[in-house]
């Protein structure tokens, strides 16, 4: 690869924080989301590992199960988006990105410029559409599941929908500025 590859490469991990403090904090706050996803994933197969048993050698599954798993699936997502897009780890096509690359990174630059702004116009649209879900759940204090039999507050999960979503933003928009200024460098 090119030279130029392997400095934007650099420049998309997370900076320390005399360097670029907002670039490190916003890295941070990913990776706290990040690290609560992975330890929610473990949660939920221990959760799935113990109705298996429970149901199929014991004969009494746990309640719920499947309700929880639904939702959580979706909270997980939010939780570790943040820090995919601070890694650079979003799905895309590498392989076609390296190809340009090596022909032209400012090319690369503008690519990834233009991916991240549709990702926080992407990520924005989201929070706008679950923060009012996320006030109703609060306010009316809703849950899903058979009530008497197994509820669970809906808030928490329509929250992370929210917090996942700003953070996504905000790192989508870091993102863009960070190839901003790397497309500004190699124009000089």
């Amino acid at each position: 690869m090119s030279e130029q590859t392997d400095t934007i490469g650099e420049e998309a991990a997370i900076p320390p924080l005399n360097e670029a403090p907002i670039g490190a904090l916003l890295g941070a706050l990913a990776a706290t989301l990040s690290s609560i996803g992975t330890f929610s994933i473990g949660i939920l197969m221990m959760l799935i590992v113990a109705d298996v048993i429970g149901r199929n050698f014991l004969n009494a599954p746990i309640t719920g199960v499947s309700e929880i798993a639904g939702r959580a699936v979706v909270a997980i997502v939010f939780l570790q988006v943040s820090a995919a897009i601070m890694q650079r780890r979003l799905t895309r096509a590498d392989f076609l990105i390296r190809r340009i690359g090596d022909r032209s990174p400012r090319a690369v630059a503008v690519l990834e410029i233009l991916f991240n702004l549709t990702g926080a116009v992407v990520f924005a649209l989201i929070l706008w559409a679950s923060w009012p879900s996320a006030v109703e759940a609060w306010s009316t204090s809703e849950f899903f599941g058979v009530q008497g039999v197994f509820t669970v507050p809906t808030f928490p999960f329509r929250a992370i929908t929210v917090i996942g979503s700003g953070v996504a933003v905000l790192a989508c928009l870091y993102q863009a500025v960070l190839h901003g200024r790397i497309l500004r460098d190699t124009t000089r």
